[in-house]
């Protein structure tokens, strides 16, 4: 019989030059070049592992979850260390932990959250550039904040879902929507228990729009009776969103993902 160790890592990556985290046949994903570092280390390729939440091009993370099976047994000071060491500059592993095998990364998550930074000033960005999205005109935060307000718990969010999305239901339960300001910087987050594909994406534009007055708070009451993606605003830059945490239970005594963004 196998002796499976399954261990659950903490993954920081910059998506900018990733073509998203699920594997493909170009291999140029985070997934790929996660899974052929810790081949090495486990000695035994392949490893797969399984993720929290997919993320797409350009898209970062401060803490991507995974988990997989190894019969290699290793300090875990080598999945991290170890690891890291055969992985390009872009992608680290933060923290190692074992668990036993009735975790899953995607299936023993309770919720996800996503921060969106979205530089708002007139020039745009340089030395931030493919690290935080940019609009030029002035916005209003109050006026987005009581928009996103409207977003929060349970809606069919079809207006905000891509036509690509392989959800199996687009009702999704928003637990939080806060938008705050350090002056030229604006930062949503978003805490929910599973998001559509392009959903923060698609949110950030709806309340953008909101923000230079196109539309009233009122508009996104609108949008989510309406069910209609056409509808909506356009889907924002990638390159502002960052994966930030995912909730588990107290009882896999997992180490804390604090959020580390410039």
């Amino acid at each position: 019989m196998r002796n499976l160790i399954r261990i659950v890592l903490s993954i920081e990556y910059n998506g900018a030059a990733f073509t998203g985290w699920q594997s493909q046949p170009h291999g140029n994903t985070v997934q790929d070049v996660l899974e052929a570092a810790l081949a090495v280390i486990a000695d035994a390729p392949p490893v797969r592992v399984a993720c929290a939440g997919r993320t797409d091009t350009g898209v970062h993370a401060t803490s991507q979850i995974v988990h997989f099976d190894t019969e290699a047994n290793r300090p875990l000071n080598a999945w991290v260390r170890g690891v890291n060491s055969h992985l390009p500059q872009t992608v680290a592993v933060r923290w190692a932990h074992p668990v036993t095998t009735d975790f899953h990364a995607r299936f023993s998550a309770r919720s996800r959250s996503y921060r969106y930074l979205l530089l708002n000033r007139t020039s745009r960005p340089a030395l931030l550039s493919g690290r935080v999205g940019w609009f030029h005109a002035p916005l209003d935060e109050n006026a987005m904040r009581t928009a996103a307000n409207h977003l929060l718990g349970e809606h069919d969010f079809s207006a905000f879902r891509a036509a690509e999305c392989q959800a199996k239901s687009p009702v999704k339960t928003l637990y939080r929507a806060d938008i705050s300001r350090e002056r030229d910087l604006i930062v949503f987050d978003f805490r929910a228990n599973a998001f559509l594909h392009h959903m923060v994406r698609n949110l950030v534009g709806a309340l953008v729009f909101v923000g230079k007055g196109r539309y009233p708070p009122e508009w996104m009451l609108e949008l989510l009776a309406a069910c209609n993606r056409s509808q909506s605003a356009p889907t924002f830059d990638a390159a502002g969103l960052y994966f930030t945490e995912v909730e588990y239970s107290p009882e896999w005594n997992l180490p804390a993902q604090s959020i580390i963004l410039p």
